[in-house]
């Protein structure tokens, strides 16, 4: 058993589902989260914002899947993020699971 988690803009949330359906993961959660980017080393001009901390709209997925899915969920990532032209992208990392009820 392996969980999931998922952190992508909440403009992505669409997506991510439709991946995790792909993935046959039939059973999620997920919630709304507020994502922080401290810029205060990125050149000045090139902070849009203005300031050193940017807010962003976010999800959360979290999933327990068989191993066997991880694979498949991470190479349907890859491929969605590779066809992204905006600098935000689709984040998953999986976390061994050693005991479970």
């Amino acid at each position: 058993m392996k969980l999931l988690l998922i952190t992508a803009i909440a403009e992505f949330e669409k997506e991510v589902k439709q991946i995790l359906k792909k993935a046959q993961v039939k059973t999620f959660s997920y919630q709304e989260v507020t994502g922080y980017r401290n810029t205060s080393e990125d050149a000045i001009e090139s902070n849009w914002f203005g300031n050193e901390m940017n807010e962003n709209e976010s999800i959360l997925f979290y999933a327990f899947l068989p191993k066997e899915n991880v694979d498949l969920v991470f190479n349907l990532i890859t491929e969605f993020n590779s066809q992204q032209e905006t600098l935000s992208h689709i984040h998953s990392v999986i976390l061994n699971i050693e005991k479970s009820n």
